[in-house]
């Protein structure tokens, strides 16, 4: 079970993370700032033949529509989801895959990931 609570650095500040209730426990951990605004989801599914593990950080904020100028609530997840065979992988070699993966994305200031946000593929 991950600890309680748990923080996240968003652009340099700290954000504390409670446990807060889910009514699907067994297979949901949710984690959220007292506000609301920030949550961060732990999930475990399962199927007759496959594993999947995913971490979802959700920021929430109001902001003007341009076009309407009327305040709406949006809202925005970054996904890492591991998405793995019943057998045939090691932890050890999913955590390699993961680590290749996060360093190809963050390498040369988050140049992958600034290619990604643009469009492009």
């Amino acid at each position: 079970m991950f600890a309680d609570p748990q923080s996240v650095t968003i652009n340099g500040t700290a954000v504390s993370l409670p446990r807060t209730p889910t009514t699907n426990s067994g297979r949901i951990g949710e984690f959220s700032s007292n506000d609301g605004n920030t949550v961060l989801a732990i999930r475990q599914d399962k199927t007759s033949n496959r594993f999947r593990r995913e971490f979802r950080l959700t920021s929430r904020k109001v902001t003007a529509d341009p076009i309407s100028a009327v305040n709406k609530e949006v809202s925005a997840s970054i996904i890492i989801a591991i998405d793995e065979p019943r057998f045939g992988f090691t932890d050890a070699e999913l955590a390699y895959l993961y680590t290749g993966l996060t360093a190809l994305i963050s390498a040369s200031s988050n140049a992958k990931l600034t290619q990604l946000l643009g469009g492009e593929l």
